[in-house]
């Protein structure tokens, strides 16, 4: 049976903010070389999004006295991108297909499956 992973995307942001035309193009490409290679391998992209900038970002920090604060979570030189979400046989078949995954750093993540309860 496959399990669910996420791979959240880690990147340079100044990349893509300040990327041409032509360069969005060419790492959209890459992306799309990466679904190939996953559906070549008998895996699945189930989901995944681009994310808007970490500028964007909102921080919901919650307690007994929430504070909402602009930006993400925590600054660092790399940023969360994006996320696909991939059904593979097992970790090892994630840890293959995130290793030629056309980002510099992914998380991957296996997801909880609430439908076995």
């Amino acid at each position: 049976m496959a399990q669910k992973y996420m791979f959240a995307l880690f990147g340079d942001e100044a990349k893509w903010a300040n990327a041409t035309e032509a360069e969005y193009a060419e790492g959209m490409r890459l992306h799309t070389e990466f679904a190939a290679a996953v559906e070549a391998a008998g895996a699945k992209i189930v989901g995944g999004e681009e994310l808007r900038l970490a500028a964007t970002a909102t921080t919901v920090r919650t307690g007994d006295a929430p504070l909402v604060s602009d930006g993400p979570f925590m600054e660092s030189k790399e940023a969360f991108g994006g996320f696909y979400l991939i059904e593979a046989d097992d970790l090892d078949q994630a840890i293959a297909l995130a290793k030629i995954c056309p980002e510099p750093a992914v998380e991957i993540r296996p997801v909880v499956d609430h439908s076995e309860a």
